[in-house]
């Protein structure tokens, strides 16, 4: 049932094109599951995401923050209130001395961020070629891959609060930890972030780029729609090692299956549910307390509502 108040006060301060009603967040998500949101809104402008931050605020509507869905799972009943993609994709470079820093809009792919790098013979963003993601979605959680993270390249950071207050922080400021940051802790929309990064040699770069593709291909599911790894790695163990050695590669529930390629994977061979899914990751974490008793978390975030 669609809230007319609602979409009648998006319509007046957000573009009909940038509305979706009851959209189906499978669409929205690498998992390709999960059920509607009663509003989504593609923010391709600052105008945009300060009017929806407005409306949830005034309206007492729930607000849900997501970027290209490649870390979340979206539960069965879908997304109340409104959901705000902010589709930023401002690029600007400058020179100073040895180092560049690249100006990037939240809703640039990373990889695509690193293509430019390579094209500039810059280096410091090679780990990031293949992760999916956005930046907004790379810098909030401190994305990282073959020993590198975000945390070694952000400068700054630009978003906009609840209220639609604009502010900017520093690397420092950002609190980086492992697949964390002060913005997995708060509610705030990324606008941009300033990398520093610095000039490389460009076959050392590409050669990089290309044996950390190579190793994705080689390693990882790709062939299935998954969230990439489901669990955080341990503080003193490789999660996927011990959920392999536990015998659960293979093991499915519905249409999720832990990856036979890599047990660090949850996939969706096609037909799985949400529910599917999160029951998989529950058998998971039990059957590896059970067994080593290791407890592992869960390194995508699960959101919206149960059916």
């Amino acid at each position: 049932m669609v809230n007319e108040l609602i979409y009648n006060k998006l319509l007046e301060l957000v573009p009909k094109e940038n509305i979706l009603v009851e959209e189906p967040m499978k669409k929205h998500t690498s998992f390709q599951v999960g059920g509607k949101a009663d509003f989504f809104v593609m923010a391709t402008d600052i105008k945009t995401i300060k009017s929806t931050l407005e409306i949830s605020m005034k309206e007492d509507v729930p607000l849900t923050i997501i970027g290209n869905g490649t870390n979340t799972l979206v539960r069965d009943g879908g997304i109340r209130g409104i959901v705000l993609k902010p589709d930023l994709k401002k690029f600007g470079k400058e020179f100073r001395e040895d180092k560049i820093i690249y100006t990037c809009g939240s809703g640039l792919p990373v990889t695509s961020i690193s293509k430019i790098a390579l094209d500039d013979e810059v280096e410091g963003l090679e780990f990031a070629f293949g992760i999916p993601g956005t930046l907004g979605g790379a810098v909030r959680m401190n994305a990282g891959a073959y020993g590198s993270q975000m945390q070694e390249i952000v400068m700054e950071t630009t978003y906009i609060d609840n209220a639609g207050e604009c502010h900017s922080i520093n690397n420092k400021e950002h609190e980086f930890e492992y697949r964390n940051s002060i913005f997995s802790k708060m509610q705030a929309v990324i606008i941009e972030s300033k990398l520093l990064l610095k000039k490389g040699n460009k076959q050392e770069i590409e050669k990089k780029m290309q044996e950390n593709k190579i190793t994705r291909v080689e390693k990882q599911p790709l062939e299935f729609p998954s969230a990439g790894s489901t669990f955080k790695r341990g503080s003193n163990f490789i999660t996927a090692k011990i959920i392999d050695e536990c015998g659960l590669k293979g093991y499915y529930i519905g249409g999720a299956e832990v990856s036979t390629k890599h047990a660090g994977f949850i996939i969706n061979k096609g037909n799985a549910t949400a529910k599917d899914i999160i029951n998989l990751i529950q058998f998971i974490k039990k059957e590896v307390k059970n067994k080593t008793g290791f407890d592992i978390e869960e390194e995508i975030q699960i959101i919206g509502e149960d059916n």
